[in-house]
Order: structure tokens, then C-alpha cells, then sequence
């Protein structure tokens, strides 16, 4: 009897202790790739608008193409690089649902300006593990703070390239669809007119 009484002892030390300390559920992996909205702010009789392309993570660094478009001072428009660093332990916090301050600097790779970098800053609000806001903030040659607020969300490593993919895809079908058939044409069927 004394023999099972301690068994039974030990099993619940042991369950008690498997209940305390759950598995996390809020694992995400770290080579996602980090897709940005587009975003506007209103500046002096116009707008700019902050367009980031698909980020992808090396080394705890995400990196991309950026475009600002400056309406209607389309001179101050701009092409570059990103590179916004999130470490493991802010990414971390971000799918455990904490906002993270991130920094990050953008090259600029536009004739005339290319080269000049400049410091960004970011603080990342997750609505859950896959997708949140962000808050970009930096400062132009000319002192002015720009701050834009897009959407983020995670994709697979493969989702950009599928997602391009269709893109092109549906672009190609819709062209067709589109396109006229001249006076005395007639299309072929099966083959797509690009």
C-alpha cells in the first residue's frame, strides 16, 4: 500500500509539474519573410508615399527595395535599400505579442542622391503572430520628420516569389482579355497574346 500511495505521489508532482509550465504556442520561425503595406503622409499641398517591397531576414537583419513618391514634388522621389534590424529577442517579443522598438537605415540608390543613408526608426505593434503595424519614423536632408504607419504582416519564405508569380499570371490573363483581336484575326485557342 505504502508503495502505491508514493507512485501515485510522484505522478502527480510530475503532472503538476507538466501543467505549470506549458509548451509556448507562440513559436513562429525566424526566416519568414516580413511584407510591408503601403503607406502615406500628407505633406505641404501634396503627399508621400512609403512603398516597400518584400523583406527578407539574414543574420537578424530584414532588407528590401524601397520607393517614396513625393506628389506632386515628384524631384524629391526615391529608390533605395532597407535594412531594418530585428534581433532574436525583439522578434521574440513580437510573437508574444509585445510592440519592439526596431532601428534600421535606408540607402538611397536614386541618380543624384544615391548613397546617402539615413537612420530609421520603428516601433512594431503585432495584432498577433502574423501580422501587426509598424510606425516608421525619419528625418529628410531637410529636417522634416516623416512618419508613416503601414500594415505588416509575416509570409513563408516562398510566398513572395508565388505571390509575384500570380501576379504576372493574372496580369497576363487580364491583358488578354483586354486586348482587341484586329479586323480579319482570329484567336488561336490555347495561346495567351502577352
Amino acid at each position: 500500500m505504502k508503495r502505491i500511495t508514493f507512485l501515485l505521489a510522484l505522478l502527480a508532482a510530475g503532472w503538476c509539474g507538466a501543467s505549470a509550465a506549458p509548451v509556448s504556442t507562440h513559436f513562429a520561425p525566424t526566416n519568414r519573410i516580413l511584407m510591408i503595406d503601403s503607406s502615406s503622409m500628407p505633406i505641404a499641398a501634396g503627399k508621400a508615399t512609403l512603398t516597400i517591397g518584400a523583406l527578407q531576414r539574414t543574420n537578424g537583419v530584414y532588407s528590401g527595395d524601397y520607393k517614396i513618391k513625393v506628389f506632386p514634388y515628384f524631384l524629391e522621389n526615391e529608390t533605395g535599400r532597407l535594412a531594418i534590424v530585428v534581433s532574436d529577442e525583439s522578434l521574440a517579443e513580437i510573437n508574444q505579442g509585445k510592440a519592439a522598438a526596431i532601428i534600421g537605415t535606408a540607402t538611397t540608390t536614386t541618380s543624384g542622391k544615391g548613397g546617402r543613408s539615413r537612420h530609421i526608426d520603428a516601433t512594431a505593434t503585432p495584432a498577433d503572430i502574423n501580422r501587426g503595424t509598424l510606425k516608421l519614423w525619419f528625418t529628410t536632408v531637410g529636417n522634416r520628420k516623416m512618419i508613416f504607419e503601414p500594415a505588416y504582416h509575416f509570409a513563408g519564405t516562398g510566398t513572395a516569389a508565388v505571390r509575384a508569380q500570380m501576379t504576372e499570371t493574372n496580369l497576363a490573363i487580364n491583358l488578354q482579355r483586354r486586348l482587341p483581336v484586329s479586323h480579319g484575326e482570329t484567336p488561336e485557342a490555347g495561346v495567351k497574346h502577352l
